[in-house]
């Protein structure tokens, strides 16, 4: 009888520890899963264009949405897309929302013009989601996304800082392999 109890015991004892063992890989296949789905949530939103760039990171069931954007509308639409994920308790929102301006926007069409009309870019401008984006506030502009690799980050760097207007560009492309 004692032998059959400490079996048990013993037997209880194990399974606890075998599943608080698995509790981080279940963890993490639930981080990987929201990131996904907030990957996918955000390029889905209909009016995610070149000229915003939105982030975000996944930190337990909470997740912080970063980034420009050029509408109030998309920043609200984000959070709202991103709040309906499974496994999302909170949602962090802080997106910037850039300031409308003429100039701003005159910039963003030379730009685009400069980057996605240069032939050796103009692979980047197939597709629904360009993967180089252009933000721009107050004449100073940041180069977001991913290149194919270290020529064409180059390459986008110089047709932007050829553009009159600009104060100055950032270039924070990354190169990732296809």
């Amino acid at each position: 009888m004692k032998f059959r109890l400490f079996s048990i015991a013993l037997a209880a004892t194990l399974a606890a520890q075998y599943c608080l063992a698995q509790q981080p890989a279940t963890d993490d296949r639930t981080a990987q899963r929201i990131q996904r789905e907030v990957r996918h949530e955000l390029i889905m939103l209909p009016y995610l264009g070149v000229f915003d760039n939105l982030a975000y990171k996944v930190n337990g069931s909470t997740v912080t949405l970063i980034g420009q954007v050029t509408r109030p509308t998309l920043k609200t639409d984000a959070e709202r897309v991103v709040k309906g994920i499974e496994g999302v308790d909170k949602v962090d929102n802080q997106i910037e929302v850039l300031p409308p301006s003429t100039m701003d926007d005159q910039l963003r069409r030379r730009l685009y013009r400069a980057i996605y009309g240069y032939a050796p870019l103009q692979k980047y401008a197939l597709g629904v989601q360009q993967p180089i984006r252009i933000i721009v506030k107050s004449g100073r502009v940041t180069l977001e996304g991913v290149v194919d690799n270290e020529a064409d980050k180059n390459f986008a760097g110089v047709r932007a800082n050829g553009v009159p207007g600009i104060f100055s560009v950032t270039n924070n492309l990354q190169v990732v392999k296809p």
